[in-house]
């Protein structure tokens, strides 16, 4: 029984391997995330007599990688959840942390829980790129809904609550939003309420053609009638919100 465990770290892993009764084949030495090293690691791993199994914990998405080639060179591989790892010997996890030991930890937690270990077996690639789509989509919504929240916080100060007067919903096309691009030609209250109706209307429908939005009187008069109510807290020339 040869127990691997590979503590797995950004560009470099550390592996050690172990057998039963505390007897260590090899001491914790590093790898480089590099093709050539890697067959190295696979070569030295394959000529270890007896049964093998390689271990490593989930860390991101550094691990996969390394799982995959392993397993690509007909390897036993087995990734577990890092916190079964922490709690395993009834330590809290890893104090002092040091790739070293935990390497060693791995590999003697593999020994302990041998005939329970999972083979690791590398995700569809259709299904691991729309994982990675997913995450990347959730994280952009965030960082939307962040700076969204941002924009307005500035407009208290210029414009308050001129978003609440746009009903629309994000355009399907490009995504824009109808009051974030209005904000950014028309920042302070003071631009529409120093002009007449009839000025703001030209310079509004003027606006909307040239941003491909449906210009309406009816929304023309609400904008301008909402800007006259408005009290800003600082004035268009102090300003500096979207400077």
């Amino acid at each position: 029984m040869n127990a691997v465990g590979i503590d797995v770290s950004k560009g470099k892993s550390t592996v050690a391997v172990l057998r039963p009764f505390g007897e260590v084949v090899a001491s914790p030495f590093d790898v480089s995330h590099t093709g050539s090293e890697l067959k190295e690691l696979a070569d030295f791993i394959k000529k270890l007599p007896g049964e093998t199994k390689v271990v490593m914990e989930a860390t991101g998405n550094y691990y996969e990688p390394i799982a995959r080639y392993l397993h690509e060179q007909n390897l036993f591989v087995s990734v577990v959840n890092p916190v079964l790892i922490s709690d395993f010997g009834g330590n809290t996890l890893r104090k002092p942390k040091t790739d070293k030991k935990d390497s060693l930890k791995i590999a003697s937690y593999a020994l302990s829980y041998w005939v329970d270990m999972k083979k690791y077996v590398p995700q569809e690639d259709l299904r691991k790129s729309l994982k990675l789509l997913n995450r990347q989509y959730q994280q952009a919504s965030k960082l939307k809904t962040m700076m969204n929240n941002n924009l307005i916080s500035l407009l208290d100060l210029t414009f308050p609550g001129i978003n609440k007067i746009f009903t629309s919903p994000s355009r399907e096309s490009d995504g824009h939003e109808k009051w974030v691009d209005f904000v950014l030609a028309f920042p302070h209250c003071d631009m529409i309420s120093k002009l007449t109706i009839k000025a703001f209307a030209r310079k509004y429908k003027k606006w909307c053609n040239s941003n491909s939005y449906y210009f309406t009187e009816t929304s023309c008069k609400k904008i301008h009638d909402f800007s006259k109510e408005c009290i800003s807290s600082v004035s268009s020339e102090e300003s500096t919100a979207f400077a």
